[in-house]
This record gives structure tokens, sequence and C-alpha cells, in this order.
């Protein structure tokens, strides 16, 4: 998974991105507001850690904008030194979905963050999985669509699986080669582009489809799913 941390102060930043790094998840840090606004209307996350004090804005009002700019599905945690029930109720109505007091128990920490990612991304530990017209099976790298078997390379399959289970969401071309290629992988642009290619080729991924994946200019990826002349 891909964590944003919005952290002003660099000790405690390090510390979280050290357990962040620790559950093997990757992280992005950011020390304002600004920044992390910036980032979050062109790149994608799985979740959201915000510190409360921060030198241009709040870690509430980062949430509400979050709420009403990306919906409310990203999951958000907001860290702080405040531990009033007052402001554990405003965090909480500003739009994040878990609140924690600093100074920050490791094991506490961890464990938050893995339930929120758990409630919001509930792992399928099924082999084979359906998907319209689409049966991936993990055990043998193998796409069967209609009659067809189309057997992928790993990274192939991981990236149709990745689109797969995220239908609709924008997904930006940092986020995709960190999920399939890791975070310290050197992975030229083109190379992604590459697979993508392959898989619209291989399964049929068109415009038209009933599944067709979508390239956003300058930002990323999108698998639409056509359900009832409806795009999802």
């Amino acid at each position: 998974m891909r964590i944003a941390i919005l952290e002003d102060d660099p000790q405690q930043l390090h510390m979280m991105e050290q357990v962040v790094h620790s559950m093997g998840h990757t992280c992005v840090g950011y020390p304002t507001g600004a920044q992390l606004t910036k980032d979050l209307r062109r790149e994608s996350f799985d979740l959201l850690i915000l510190d409360w004090e921060l030198p241009d804005t709040s870690g509430p009002e980062v949430a509400t904008w979050t709420r009403q700019e990306l919906g409310p599905d990203l999951p958000i945690l907001i860290v702080t030194l405040r531990s009033e029930e007052t402001d554990i109720v405003h965090g909480l109505h500003s739009g994040a979905d878990d609140f924690m007091s600093k100074p920050l128990r490791v094991a506490e920490f961890k464990a938050r963050v893995a339930a929120l990612l758990r409630r919001a991304y509930p792992a399928s530990t099924e082999e084979v999985q359906q998907f319209g017209p689409y049966r991936l099976d993990r055990t043998t790298l193998t796409v069967y669509f209609g009659q067809e078997a189309i057997a992928l390379t790993h990274r192939e399959f991981s990236l149709a699986l990745l689109l797969f289970q995220n239908p609709g969401r924008l997904m930006s071309r940092d986020y995709l080669r960190e999920a399939i290629w890791g975070q310290n992988a050197e992975v030229l642009s083109r190379t992604l582009d590459t697979h993508i290619s392959r898989l619209r080729q291989q399964l049929q991924l068109r415009p038209g489809a009933q599944y067709a994946i979508t390239a956003v200019y300058g930002l990323g990826y999108r698998l639409d799913s056509q359900t009832e002349g409806v795009t999802v």
C-alpha cells in the first residue's frame, strides 16, 4: 500500500516513515498541507496520515478538503498532541476515520494503520476471482475470457488484477509502478505503458467493451466498467 504522511516535524515524520516501511508499505512525506493537496490532485494513495498542527493549515482542514475533492473512500488517520474529547469529535467530523494522540505508541500506531487499510481494502484470498466475463486465476497467472485462456507474465497478471480490483479508480503512474515493480525499482515510464498496451490487446480492454483501460493524460490509468450503459 502507498501512504501519504503530513507532518512538519522531521523527527516525527522519519519515525512514522520507518514504522510504515517496516509494515511493508511505501510512503511519501509532506511538511505542508499545500504540498500534499497539490499532489493529491495527481497522485494516488491508499491512506492519509495527518498531523493536526501545521505551518499553513490543520489536519482537519486537509481532511475536509479531501472529502470534498476526492470523496469518502480514502481512509484518513489524524495524529496529534491534542486529546480532548472535543478535539477528537472535531477531527472525526472533519472527515477522518480514526484519531490517535501523540506521543505515538508504535504498536498501537501499526494496529490502527493496519485496521484502516483492512477495512478500506479487504484482501481476497481466493485463488480465482471473477470480474464480469473475466476469470483471473492466481495459481496459473491466467485470465479466462470467453473460451480463451490467456497466460500472462507475473507483472502483467499483477497489473491486471490491481486494475480489476479497483474499477473506476484513477491510479497515478507512480502508484502503479510502485505497486507492481516496488518503490526502489528503476522502471522507465514506457515500461508501464507497454504493459498497459499489452493488457489492452490481450484482454480486449478497449472502448466499447464491458471493461476498458482509460489513460488520463498527465495522471495515470483507470479501468472503466460499463454496466447497463453506465460507466463505473
